[in-house]
């Protein structure tokens, strides 16, 4: 006997796709936003059994964060505000991809095979990013609550970091924070102001920024984040509201494109800081009043400026005895990895891309420091850490104290990692100038590559070695020694777009930008046969 109401009615109304099959990733689901709402529709439905099962609320966020306007897609936010459990990834891609008449049939196999009560409330907490398409794809996630026999609670437009946070805090019955987006607003406003008055105004520091919202959620949240910490941190918030979300401008435009946004003049002496989408990601830059050119500081700069900062203020807090570590991935920028070792004396990881890889690692650390090259991450600390740190009467122990109710612990988040940074800067009386200083970065150059199949392309050591296709790592490795002892390149099938990503870094810009545009050949050659057959 089916546990679901009027199930047949809303499977006539989202009817699956046919011959279009879409993975759940790092990301959650992603594709074109006109072939998701079957998705959405089964995504709400498989949201209340996990919840019945973790006997918790769990969240559900329509976004698809940096991609272009036309995608769209579907978070899943487990709850302690972390990204939905490994071994669920694919339970969720089979019932969202199954034939409409084998709906009912896998969710009942789920039921079964994980023992869950459906007489208990399923409880949903859902949230939905500023695309057109948006509120026609959250109606279908909040119909299959519904036929679930589930409960939803619309929390409308959010950012993504702004869900996990109001997930882990009604989770842990406020011991995190106040469960609602004006809470978010408090605990961070809070935390900002008490470490403003402890730190106070240095002279190098002016405390006010320019941000670009990627024409998104980002803007619209900031500029209500903006009012409870009045002039302590003023913005000039840029922004479009007929503007097209992510198109020549947010966080992955600046990284990809090593520029400005489109709608931004630089001026000498101002800091710059772009959002994504979703606003969980994050890229400061600034024209140089020495070379009068653009400066991009991306997650690696971010990571540096935070371990330093945390290094220092703990070891003036009596904790020597607290290490910081730090985790990146192989698109880590290679000078801020040797910056980290030999500088700052810490231990570094290096594990696959995804946050939910550089997170899990993180939560095994003392205090884990974790940013992708492309602006996204945060700070985590042990409970011990943070139990140690709250208990301490010392005075840099107390400014510790509120730095960590600073950050948002559950994801990254562009607004929480900008007060991050903005707190750094003034206690350390250093310019954006200073900052970019610490270590200078290895010329390097992403690039996408479209091709037939990107699944064909195979990785190993944290996606720094292709396995597949045959001989294309040695074609690789061969091109790459032609640029000299610094140079690197690795490749790796995108887990969000139907490309395959390469990452290439030398001595000079130029060599940086052949070398990957030389990588980018070889892929396209190998994964479309050419290159197996000139192997031959």
């Amino acid at each position: 006997m089916s546990t679901l109401t009027n199930l047949e009615t809303f499977l006539e109304k989202y009817p699956a796709e046919s011959g279009t099959r879409i993975n759940y990733g790092t990301s959650g689901f992603r594709h074109k936003a006109d072939k998701l709402s079957h998705i959405a529709f089964r995504v709400g439905i498989f949201a209340v059994l996990r919840a019945r099962y973790k006997k918790a609320i769990i969240g559900a966020i329509i976004t698809a964060s940096h991609n272009p306007e036309e995608d769209n897609g579907i978070k899943f936010i487990d709850p302690m505000g972390e990204m939905l459990e490994d071994s669920w990834e694919s339970l969720v891609t089979d019932l969202a991809n199954v034939p409409d008449d084998q709906v009912d049939k896998t969710v009942q196999a789920l039921i079964a095979r994980f023992g869950i009560d459906m007489a208990t409330d399923g409880i949903v907490y859902v949230g939905r990013d500023t695309r057109k398409s948006s509120p026609t794809l959250c109606e279908a996630l909040l119909a299959g609550i519904k036929v679930a026999n589930g409960t939803s609670i619309d929390f409308g437009l959010l950012t993504t970091p702004q869900l996990h946070y109001i997930v882990r805090s009604k989770n842990t019955n406020g011991q995190y924070g106040e469960p609602t987006e004006d809470g978010y607003y408090q605990k961070l406003s809070n935390a900002f102001l008490r470490l403003n008055q402890l730190i106070g105004n240095n002279p190098n520091y002016k405390p006010h920024l320019v941000v670009d919202g990627a024409n998104g959620i980002g803007a619209l949240q900031l500029t209500k984040f903006s009012k409870f910490i009045g002039d302590k941190l003023t913005f000039e918030i840029v922004h479009e509201p007929q503007g097209i979300l992510n198109y020549q401008c947010g966080a992955d435009f600046v990284k990809v494109n090593q520029r400005e946004p489109k709608s931004i003049v630089l001026k000498v002496d101002q800091r710059y800081a772009s959002f994504d989408g979703d606003a969980d990601r994050i890229i400061y830059y600034y024209k140089n009043s020495k070379d009068d050119k653009f400066h991009m500081l991306d997650g690696d700069k971010i990571a540096v400026l935070v371990a330093k900062y945390l290094k220092e203020t703990l070891a003036a807090a009596a904790f020597d005895d607290i290490a910081v570590s730090i985790v990146q991935t192989a698109y880590a920028n290679g000078s801020s990895t040797i910056y980290m070792r030999e500088v700052l004396n810490m231990e570094t990881f290096c594990v696959p891309t995804g946050v939910k890889h550089l997170h899990h690692k993180a939560g095994q650390c003392q205090v884990g420091v974790y940013f992708e090259a492309n602006g996204h991450g945060t700070i985590l600390f042990s409970e011990d850490v943070e139990r140690r740190i709250k208990q301490s009467t010392n005075p840099k122990a107390i400014q510790l104290s509120h730095f960590i109710d600073l950050v948002n612990q559950t994801v990254g988040d562009a607004i929480s990692d900008m007060l991050v940074v903005e707190t750094i800067l003034n206690s350390l009386n250093i310019t954006i100038e200073d900052w970019d200083s610490l270590y200078n970065d290895l010329p390097n150059r992403l690039l996408k590559q479209e091709v037939v199949d990107r699944n064909v392309i195979t990785t190993t050591d944290a996606e720094r070695r292709c396995v597949l296709p045959s001989g294309l790592q040695a074609a690789i490795d061969e091109t790459v020694g032609h640029f000299g002892s610094k140079a690197r390149s690795f490749v790796r099938p995108s887990g969000t777009e139907d490309v395959v990503r390469i990452f290439a870094e030398a001595q000079s810009q130029t060599d940086a930008d052949l070398l990957a545009k030389k990588v980018a050949n070889l892929v396209f050659d190998f994964a479309n046969g050419v290159g197996q057959k000139h192997q031959l």
